[in-house]
């Protein structure tokens, strides 16, 4: 779940919602895959089919598929290379899995509807497939603002030149749904944040330059 405080965010318009990148030759996905629908899916299970503000996107990553899938998944090291998390605390040990909970918190913009704030959001892991894909949900809580629930879902594929990377969100909630187009955005800015600072991250870590997506 992700919501940015960005100047940008506020100018954002809500065409191209399925914004991407153009198709890669991807390999067969095991876990994580997408229906007929496009759904994204992560064993079966995708994001809410009733919410009313959905975003999906979604890039090549020119790095290792272990490297993306550890960024990724290493949650508490989030805030070493996403400037908009603040913090992130694991609340279970090991390996993250299914069953595997995390708080993590980000600032939350000011909208026509709902006040600048902080979210502090607790988000469990309902499926994670490793190195194929990973399915979180849970509420956000703010000052003033609440999600009820986000719905989460990433997938990883290797292809022709690097990783494919698609992610796709839902929220669900009376405030962010008395104005869905701007919640649309705010969502849609913040994936689509989410995936440049992955891709560079990857990319630099494994030693090769990074493109604009």
């Amino acid at each position: 779940m992700r919501v940015r405080a960005t100047a940008a965010t506020a100018a954002l318009a809500v065409v191209g919602i399925l914004a991407s990148t153009a198709p890669a030759q991807a390999a067969p996905a095991r876990a994580g895959t997408a229906d007929r629908t496009g759904t994204l899916r992560c064993q079966r299970q995708g994001v809410d089919p009733t919410a009313l503000i959905r975003y999906r996107s979604d890039t090549v990553i020119k790095a290792s598929l272990s490297t993306v899938f550890k960024l990724q998944t290493h949650v508490e090291r989030w805030p070493s290379w996403q400037a908009p998390v603040l913090s992130a605390k694991r609340l279970d040990p090991g390996p993250l899995r299914k069953g595997s909970q995390f708080l993590w918190t980000t600032p939350a913009p000011a909208t026509p509807t709902t006040p600048d704030t902080t979210l502090n959001i607790t988000s469990t892991v309902r499926q994670l497939d490793r190195d194929s894909c990973i399915r979180w949900s849970g509420p956000a809580v703010g000052d003033g603002l609440r999600i009820d629930e986000g719905v989460h879902v990433w997938t990883f594929a290797e292809v022709t030149g690097g990783v494919r990377v698609q992610t796709e969100e839902t929220w669900t909630g009376a405030q962010v749904e008395a104005d869905v187009p701007t919640a649309t955005a705010v969502l849609g800015a913040g994936l689509d944040q989410w995936l440049r600072e992955l891709k560079a991250t990857a990319e630099a870590h494994d030693g090769r330059p990074h493109a604009d997506r």
